[in-house]
């Protein structure tokens, strides 16, 4: 599967394996995030390269939504909401809470088409929060992971306007607001 993320492991765009959101304590403190998830995905059984996401949100109150063919699932921490360019406030940036997506394409996109993806899906995550009544932008800690086929027609657009920008752009907004409602703040 071609993926991009902005994950600790496997971040980037390329080919991967396998997909992993992993719940840690909200005392986590490790400096080794990529070798840690990496040792996970080992004990896991996953093979391969892969991408590896940590969170200390209950990960079994994962959110789905759907729309069209695109599945966007989410993790929603909202304990420390940031404005993106806010100035620094001096608190840690570590500090507990992070929405994580990780959003299905059924069909291919160009390299330029999941980079433009990548900015439709955070916009869609910020109006989500912004609904949810959050003078926030996301948090501090945020990471995503598209995925579509590396097979097939690729399209070149990923904008909020295009086929497949706008299904991921309502598959997002709705995961991130249903996510909420099972999150603690």
């Amino acid at each position: 599967m071609r993926v991009i993320a902005s994950a600790p492991h496997g971040g980037g765009l390329g080919t991967r394996r396998w997909v992993l959101n992993a719940q840690v304590p909200a005392s986590y403190a490790r400096r080794d995030p990529e070798f840690h998830l990496a040792k996970l995905g080992v004990s896991l059984g996953l093979a391969g390269r892969g991408v590896g996401m940590l969170t200390a949100a209950d990960v079994r109150r994962y959110a789905t939504a759907a729309d069209d063919g695109v599945e966007a699932l989410a993790t929603v921490g909202l304990g420390h909401p940031v404005q993106a360019a806010a100035p620094d406030d001096g608190r840690p940036v570590d500090l507990v809470g992070t929405i994580n997506l990780v959003a299905l394409l059924p069909e291919r996109l160009s390299d330029a088409a999941l980079v433009n993806a990548v900015a439709t899906a955070a916009e869609a995550k910020v109006q989500a929060v912004r609904e949810l009544g959050l003078d926030a932008t996301g948090t501090a800690t945020d990471a995503l992971c598209l995925v579509c086929p590396e097979q097939g027609r690729a399209h070149s657009f990923g904008g909020p306007r295009s086929l497949w920008g706008a299904r991921l752009a309502r598959a997002v907004r709705r995961a991130v607001v249903d996510g909420a409602g099972t999150a603690t703040r």
